[in-house]
């Protein structure tokens, strides 16, 4: 069975500053540290994969019937959580904030801009990489740079945004209450088997190899490191990882199951009271009958496993599993009485919701330190006045469901003449995207209110007079040259 593992470890340095003289040396210090992760990491990585403890089984007895078959519930559990928390684009909104005063449509058209930039710069797809890495090994990394082929005029994002393999990316921090990152690190092995290391701090980037200890520094401007972990929750643990065991069990399981049906199938045929030569074997393999001496005996060795043992034991830790990591399962449930809140809480919805949120807060605490980035380098590139204060990261799982109580929400909201129209957007959870919403709709509603107003003012007619002619009061005055 594969060795237990329990979370990423934390790296930590003693030094308070990171420059060109001690960067390598505080590097290759640590290195160690982030090889312990590297191993359990590379472990989870296969796991999900496929490549599980079940591959290496030996059998002792009967090695020609050796089945190794791996049930991948990591794939599936995994799978389920990138979809269920990020299948649809994280959108920023405009935080609530009473304060704001009249700058409230200024910041929702910021927002909305901001929100575009993302979706050049393909922040959904990072995001679903960023997810991948986050759910199986326990932590992900964001790099986020300015781009340098950016021109206002074209369609260039001002963005980079990379998703990082955790496997050649580490943080390192510093070792006090804070807890602060110091430097973050990203290397790549060459062909050579050398090392080159890139090494980020809030002010400058280092880069060096592992053979030649020449640093090469450059300053640079964000004011920040631009490498962002993202950790699964404390422990960095992977979604499957605290049921490792139990998969092994049920791929062991199953995998025993097979190897019983073939060895039914092939069982051995017991004579008993007689020999059988070889004509009689022939016989036996040709006619499917055979004749023995009387007081003998023959019949199949075959102990067979009861199925239906099987099968409950197999259903046991298969829903031990998905309990535990708290996904869904698919017993169905034959009531017809059940309501949509029954069936969520019985068929496990409710647990998933409660891992989705807890995911989502320690996502959102990673995404804030990202768009300080963001917004730096959109104030160098673009101008924006938006504040971090100012933005707020949704989530917009399960946008449709219980689609009539939002829109009732939205229309009493609307109907009520207290709340502002944003936030009446923004509380119904009907739109992914809330601030796209409220625009659009505000300008559609400006160009009916236009419309109307249009429509209700009265016709000028000319006045006319007994005979017929227009009024000469209603004639042009025409000026004379002098």
């Amino acid at each position: 069975m594969i060795s237990v593992s329990y979370g990423r470890v934390a790296i930590y340095t003693d030094a308070t500053e990171i420059n060109a003289e001690n960067v390598a040396d505080e590097v290759r210090r640590v290195y160690d540290a982030h090889l312990t992760n590297l191993g359990d990491i590379n472990r989870l990585w296969d796991y999900y994969r496929g490549k599980t403890a079940i591959l290496s089984k030996k059998k002792e007895i009967r090695p020609e019937i050796n089945h190794k078959v791996n049930e991948n519930r990591a794939f599936e559990i995994t799978n389920f959580y990138e979809g269920w928390v990020f299948g649809e684009p994280i959108q920023y909104v405009r935080r609530e904030n009473p304060a704001s005063g009249d700058g409230d449509d200024a910041i929702a058209s910021d927002i909305n801009a901001l929100n575009g930039y993302m979706a050049d710069a393909s922040k959904a797809s990072c995001d679903m990489e960023l997810a991948k890495w986050l759910f199986v090994c326990g932590t992900s990394y964001r790099l986020t740079l300015p781009n340098p082929a950016w021109d206002a005029a074209g369609d260039e994002s001002p963005l980079l945004l990379y998703a990082l393999d955790p496997r050649n990316t580490f943080i390192v921090r510093r070792n006090d209450v804070g807890k602060k990152p110091i430097m973050a690190v990203y290397y790549v092995a060459k062909e050579d088997r050398d090392i080159v290391f890139s090494v980020y701090t809030e002010n400058a980037y280092y880069e060096f190899s592992h053979m030649h200890g020449d640093v090469r520094a450059e300053p640079h401007a964000l004011g920040a490191i631009p490498i962002v972990e993202y950790p699964a929750d404390i422990a960095k643990l992977g979604v499957f990882e605290p049921v490792l065991p139990l998969l092994d069990a049920l791929d062991e399981l199953q995998s025993n199951r097979m190897d019983d049906i073939v060895q039914f199938v092939n069982s051995f045929l017991a004579v008993i009271g007689a020999q059988l030569d070889k004509d009689t074997y022939a016989s036996l393999e040709e006619y499917k009958t055979l004749c023995l001496p009387e007081g003998t005996d023959a019949k199949y060795l075959s102990p067979q496993m009861s199925q239906s043992d099987v099968q409950t034991l197999k259903d046991d830790i298969y829903q031990s599993i998905l309990t535990i990591c708290g996904v869904p399962n698919r017993n169905g449930g034959s009531s017809t009485s059940d309501t949509g809140s029954a069936v969520i809480m019985r068929d496990g919805w409710q647990s998933a919701e409660a891992h989705a949120k807890s995911i989502e807060q320690n996502f959102r605490k990673s995404e804030k330190e990202t768009l300080k980035l963001v917004l730096r380098i959109l104030r160098d590139t673009t101008g924006t006045s938006l504040r971090l204060t100012d933005i707020e990261t949704r989530f917009t799982r399960r946008n449709y469901e219980n689609i009539t109580a939002k829109a009732e929400v939205l229309v009493s909201t609307l109907n009520s003449g207290k709340v502002h129209p944003e936030l009446c957007f923004s509380m119904c959870g009907a739109f992914p995207d809330p601030e796209s919403a409220y625009l659009m709709s505000k300008e559609y509603m400006e160009k009916q209110q236009n419309a109307a107003t249009a429509d209700t003012l009265p016709d000028v007619q000319p006045a006319v007079d007994g005979s017929g002619r227009e009024s000469a009061d209603t004639l042009p005055e025409v000026q004379s040259d002098g």
